[in-house]
């Protein structure tokens, strides 16, 4: 029988699921059989035996101290949460309810507590264009280069959740680290919305953000579904006409659907998770699968024209084919593309802030835009 690896669900059921998959596998153990040998179909299809996958002897032992505590501290901060309704199968009309219930949640567990005292930010609620965004600035103030600078975060979560959770964990290190002033979008999601909603709110905070700042002088950046929301705003930025931004960020996630390639069908045949599958996802439910607005590698045109683009991934993301499949794409276009894959740690691993490689990700982020964003 297939075990399911160990998952944590950042700290509250954000509905983003973030698999620290070092020390456990993607595919369990089981006893080898005949029936077990690997083979490849005429299609291609391979067919592997269960492993067990150990944690990567390239981690150092103070990540997997830092591992070890992150699992601690999942199963002490699960108990915070448990109060909150699940998101799966709930009624469209409960899903603000829900989302704030988990926000309230987070901010009262020890993981949320750590990453404020690390990193200190000041948090300015504004609605801006009618879309409510939380604006995080350093307290020491943001550095004077950046002055004329601004980051925009899309959060990750499925489309989902992981508004006003997810966000402080990608937008509060980099502010900080970086002296920049960011605005996260809180923006709309599924189940009550639908593809294009995200995508017009992320573009009217934009348009609005325009008339302070240089186009160039603005960078988006995003995991897991914020990947991919990234992606779809240069798509339709460039439909609707606007200058594109100075650089972008990819991360955990790339232009493509998190579960296509080789990555996303070994985590559903892992876990059994099908539901994660496109057509299973409300966010798209009325989608074409080939539409270059909500899945930009679809379309070489769309992918030639996009900014500056750093793209990061651990190897054990279940998301990484898109990553990768992504970052190909635009090198193949003649697009400025850096790729950072972390060995051993899977899907959004830097939302843990005690991590060395979570250090790594922030400053090669805060180095990338300081690099492409303009002055």
């Amino acid at each position: 029988m297939k075990k399911t690896p160990s998952c944590t669900l950042v700290a509250v059921k954000t509905g983003l699921a973030i698999c620290m998959a070092a020390g456990t596998g993607l595919l369990a153990s089981a006893t080898s059989t005949a029936a077990d040998v690997m083979h490849t179909d005429e299609d291609g299809t391979v067919h592997l035996p269960a492993i067990t996958l150990p944690g990567s002897s390239f981690l150092s032992e103070e990540t997997r101290a830092a591992l070890r505590k992150a699992r601690e501290l999942e199963k002490e901060d699960a108990a915070t949460s448990n109060g909150c309704p699940p998101m799966e199968g709930a009624d469209r009309a409960q899903m603000a309810m829900i989302r704030k219930c988990e926000a309230d949640a987070y901010y009262k567990t020890t993981s949320y507590k750590r990453l404020r005292d690390l990193y200190a930010v000041t948090l300015t609620p504004q609605t801006i264009s009618g879309v409510y965004t939380e604006v995080f600035t350093p307290n020491e103030g943001v550095a004077k280069r950046n002055r004329e600078r601004v980051l925009i975060n899309v959060h990750g979560g499925g489309f989902e959740g992981g508004s006003r959770t997810a966000s402080h964990m990608e937008s509060i290190p980099i502010a900080s680290v970086g002296k920049f002033k960011i605005v996260s979008i809180d923006y709309r999601q599924a189940p009550e919305h639908e593809f294009p909603a995200a995508s017009e709110d992320v573009a009217a905070v934009y348009r609005e953000l325009l008339k302070t700042y240089k186009p160039k002088n603005i960078g988006i950046y995003g995991c897991s579904a914020g990947g991919l929301l990234t992606a779809e705003v240069v798509a339709w930025l460039q439909k609707e006409k606007l200058p594109l931004p100075g650089a972008v960020g990819m991360f955990c996630e790339g232009a493509g659907y998190w579960m296509e390639g080789d990555s996303g069908k070994a985590f559903i045949a892992a876990v059994g998770k099908p539901e994660w599958a496109l057509s299973k996802n409300p966010y798209f439910k009325n989608t074409d699968p080939a539409n270059p607005l909500a899945f930009p590698v679809r379309s070489a045109s769309v992918m030639a024209k996009f900014p500056p683009s750093l793209l990061i991934a651990g190897a054990r993301d279940f998301a990484l084919s898109s990553v990768v499949h992504t970052h190909s794409v635009l090198i193949s276009q003649g697009v400025d593309a850096q790729l950072h894959v972390w060995e051993g740690l899977g899907h959004a691993f830097f939302f843990d802030p005690d991590l060395p490689q979570s250090r790594e990700v922030y400053s090669v982020t805060v180095k990338f835009f300081d690099k492409h964003l303009g002055t």
